[in-house]
Parts: structure tokens; sequence; C-alpha cells
């Protein structure tokens, strides 16, 4: 069998400990695990118009996950707001799988994702003529089709083995849940490329307060996430 690519190593060597011993960060992890394996090969496909620029975007989007992670392990104030709700919610076992899936998901994809894509955009942009701006969005929303193929395995593998009530579900509902799923994620990420856009096209003064109107977005998110439950200020 050969070895796991490093990001996916990586991810694996905390998925098995978390499991372990019941730390339902687990649940978003897992599910990012297999996202990145699918994007892995998704690229290894040839799917992507460039796919040495989003194979460099989903390590530098991995990146920002375990910054976060380190900074809320050492000293939790560190961590990005949004992080810290959804790593101190893990500790709430009244939640339902789906709510720690969709807090990290928050997290990751409407902050992290506007920080990594403006990484990479903005050295560039300038520099791009319309069609090769185009080509770039193009790519952030083919992701779109992974996310979606991958949906269902994540809730067969990840959440109904938390809550294998979760299965009856799933088949009530057919394909129906995984599309709503999808839906929601494809919207959250349209969003996020017109926030990094804002952030690579906007005078650097203009940056930080850009970044707090985002992070207040996804604190919102957070709340109605967590349905007003007296968590949300407990671990925010």
């Amino acid at each position: 069998m050969p070895p796991l690519p490093p990001v996916l190593e990586r991810m694996q060597s905390l998925i098995a400990p978390w499991e372990e011993r019941g730390d339902r960060r687990a649940v978003f992890l897992g599910c990012y695990a297999m996202m990145t394996h699918n994007m892995l090969e998704a690229l290894a496909q040839g799917e992507f118009r460039d796919g040495e620029w989003v194979d460099r975007l989903l390590h530098r989007f991995a990146d920002y996950y375990f910054v976060a992670l380190e900074a809320y392990e050492r000293e939790p104030a560190r961590a990005p707001a949004v992080w810290r709700v959804a790593h101190g919610a893990a500790r709430n076992p009244r939640l339902r799988g789906l709510q720690y899936l969709l807090l990290g998901v928050n997290a990751h994809i409407n902050y992290d994702l506007v920080l990594a894509l403006a990484d990479l955009l903005e050295p560039e942009w300038e520099g791009l003529d319309p069609a090769h701006r185009q080509a770039r969005y193009a790519d952030h929303c083919r992701v779109n089709a992974v996310i979606a193929r991958t949906v269902d395995s994540v809730q067969d593998a990840v959440i109904e083995r938390l809550e294998p009530e979760m299965e009856f579900v799933d088949r009530l509902m057919g394909p129906l849940d995984e599309w709503l799923v999808s839906r929601l994620i494809a919207g959250w990420r349209d969003r996020v490329w017109h926030h990094a856009l804002d952030r690579v096209t906007a005078p650097r003064a203009e940056r930080d307060r850009l970044l707090r109107e985002v992070e207040t977005a996804c604190l919102e998110t957070a709340r109605l996430v967590l349905l007003g439950r007296e968590g949300y200020t407990r671990f925010g």
C-alpha cells in the first residue's frame, strides 16, 4: 500500500487518537481528510484547468487549519474566534454530529479559505487577464463537484458511526439531505471567493476591518448552527 501524502498523514495522526478518546473534533477532521483525499484524486485525474495552482491552494488551505489548531492547543485565546467556538463546542456531548461537522466547515471555509485564496491570488491578480481570472474562479467552483460526491460518504463513514440513527434519516430523505448540504457549502464558497477578492483589491489599511467583518459573519453562522445553545457563549 503506497504511503499517504504528507497532508493526509498529518490528518490521520490526529483523527486516530481523537476517535479513541471520543474527541468529537474527529467528525470534522474525518470529513476534511476524505475531502482532501478526493481532491488529490481529482488533481491526479486532471479535473482542474490549473492543477498546480489548485494543489498549492489545497496545501495552503490545510496550513490554516493546522496553525489554528496548534494555536488553540497551546493557548485557546490565540486561535481565531470561530475556531475557538468549533473546538470548544466539541466538548459538548449534547450536540449532534452534523453540528460538529458544520461548525468545522464554517470555520475552515468561511474564514480560513478567504485567507488562503487571498494569499494565492494577491501576488498574481493584477497581472492576470480576464480569461485567466475567470479560469481561477472556474477551478474554485469545480471544487464544488468534488464536495458533492464526498458528502454522502462523509455521512456514511463519519456521522453515522457517531449517530447510527442518522442512517434512518438518510434512507428517508434519499439524496435530498446530501443535496442540501452540498448546496449550502457551494453557496458559502461562492461568497468566500468575493470576500477573498475584496481582501486582495482593498488598500492594506482596510484589510483588518474586512477580516473582522468576515469573522463576525462566521460567528453568526456558528450561532445558527448551535441553534442558540448556551455552548456558543461558553465556548465562543
